[in-house]
């Protein structure tokens, strides 16, 4: 009886308020009030009789019920909201945005053309590029991207964009590339020349910020700065702007001493093997123009002999040829105007100048191979846990492209271990492998941790084109042989941001590689 008399006093009538009750409020976050929208606002309270008849209470629950019938009613609420949304929609926003857009086109349009037209067709606006492997999230994202309009930000909180989980300057390859070649005319366009302004003032300052280089350098280096950006990321040279020539002399002496005590026992019997490999190998590598040139010959035989004999562990092995030549391509540019790296020539290039070029390359070498130097001793236990990972990645990401290769008895060691061996090198044209190697001196652990997802993703990128073979020799022989000759640096871009898409889901949640 007692808990029923505690019933009966729960709904007793009080003077203090019942808590929870909804009422509106009106104030610079609102549109003015209507009483034709808020009428609920109007509605009459019960009047008290003032007879003095007794009359039957109104219970409580019935009046807490009534004050609070407006957060049940559905009809005068749904009117209330689409007046708060026309309220809250700002027509002043929207037009500008799309004179922007009609100006921007029309500056593109008024801009000479190299060909003239007879009859000038108005062109559509450019949409983005459509991601390859067929996952238009990405591409999506990039258009997303923008910075939020005074009215967004008094409403909702805007939900996190795909976008926000690229580092801080993709945005700026995806939606643009950062090669000249593809301006379509020798001056830089305002977003590169801002760019080279944001790299020349963060390398002139007395200490580098590496933190600040490596962010901005994720999405492309300007070819002016890279030589400098490069041995900055690679550790060769101090973040201490006065204390890099101290460093530069001594350390291009400390090589020539190498070779010095070193080079003239190519021709000795315990390593006569190795030059010999050496001198096989060279010749083999790309871009052939480079390669067969008399001088560039001499200088990767003297930097990968003199690195063999300095590092017994691994010795040389087959693959550690191709790493030398992104780094001599890079810092040779810096002293000639040779627009196409695959056909540099050195014989304008002074020969003082060409020592310091080869022993730069050989110290930048080196710190790279110190990274991944797992994959190069004996039996290369790097490169075979790295091609099994990478078949456990793929096989979770795209499940239909990992059963079409093991129902056709594709090994991924068969195509994936050059991948992992020549870091993509073989497979992508030099400049393209440059604007890599941008990236991945700015990621922590770019050539050993990274690459992997790269791979992962340039595997799926080609993903129609393998579900279509049937046969495993045309299998095989397409993923040997794959169609990048006409990459440019948008293909690599949209390759580097699906690459850290899949490691932003799975770098740190290793069971994800688990089925």
């Amino acid at each position: 009886m007692a808990s029923d008399g505690a019933r009966k006093q729960f709904w007793k009538r009080s003077n203090s308020k019942v808590p929870g009750s909804i009422q509106h409020v009106y104030g610079a976050q609102h549109p003015p009030f209507d009483p034709l929208l808020h009428g609920t606002l109007l509605k009459s309270t019960p009047k008290v009789p003032t007879t003095p008849v007794k009359a039957k209470r109104v219970s409580t629950f019935q009046e807490f019920e009534s004050n609070t019938s407006d957060a049940w009613d559905a009809g005068e609420d749904d009117d209330e909201l689409l007046a708060m949304a026309t309220e809250s929609l700002n027509s002043e926003v929207v037009m500008e945005t799309a004179h922007r857009v009609l100006r921007n086109h029309s500056q593109r349009q008024s801009q000479p053309s190299q060909k003239e037209m007879t009859e000038p067709e108005p062109q559509p606006i450019a949409e983005p590029p459509v991601a390859p492997s067929g996952d238009l999230r990405l591409v999506k994202s990039v258009s997303e991207s923008h910075t939020p309009c005074p009215s967004e930000s008094t409403s909702d909180p805007v939900p996190l964009q795909r976008s926000q989980s690229l580092p801080h300057s993709a945005t700026v390859s995806l939606s643009g590339t950062s090669d000249p070649h593809a301006l379509g005319g020798s001056a830089l366009s305002k977003r590169e020349a801002t760019r080279l302004d944001k790299f020349k003032q963060l390398l002139a300052g007395p200490n580098t910020d590496l933190e600040e280089l490596r962010k901005l350098s994720w999405s492309g280096i300007p070819k002016p700065v890279r030589p400098m950006t490069w041995k900055l990321l690679s550790g060769y040279l101090p973040a201490n702007v006065d204390r890099r020539p101290a460093t530069l002399q001594r350390k291009q002496k400390e090589y020539f001493a190498f070779i010095e005590h070193y080079y003239n026992s190519r021709n000795d019997e315990a390593h006569q093997d190795t030059y010999r490999q050496i001198h096989i190998d060279i010749p083999r590598m790309s871009p052939e123009a480079l390669i067969l040139q008399p001088k560039v010959t001499e200088i990767f035989e003297r930097i990968l002999f003199i690195w063999a004999i300095r590092h017994p562990a691994s010795g040389y092995v087959q693959g550690i040829n191709d790493l030398v030549t992104p780094f001599f391509v890079v810092f040779i540019c810096e002293y000639i105007d040779q627009e196409d790296v695959d056909e540099v020539d050195v014989s304008s290039v002074p020969a003082e100048v060409l020592r310091n070029i080869e022993a730069d390359t050989y110290w930048c070498m080196s710190k790279l191979l110190d990274g991944i130097q797992d994959n190069y001793t004996f039996a290369q236990p790097g490169i075979q846990m790295k091609v099994k990972m990478l078949e456990e990645l793929v096989s979770r990401i795209d499940e239909r492209v990992h059963r079409h290769l093991d129902g056709h008895e594709v090994r991924y060691l068969q195509f994936a271990f050059r991948w992992m061996n020549n870091l993509l090198m073989r497979e992508l044209p030099l400049r393209c492998t440059i604007r890599l190697w941008d990236t991945y001196q700015s990621e922590p652990e770019g050539f050993s941790h990274f690459h992997l997802y790269v791979c992962a993703a340039f595997l799926v990128r080609w993903r129609r084109e393998i579900l279509e073979e049937r046969d495993f020799q045309e299998l095989l022989l397409f993923l040997q042989n794959l169609p990048t000759a006409r990459w440019n640096d948008q293909d690599v871009s949209l390759l580097l941001a699906e690459a850290y898409r899949l490691k932003f889901a799975f770098a740190d949640a290793p069971n994800h590689y688990k089925k």
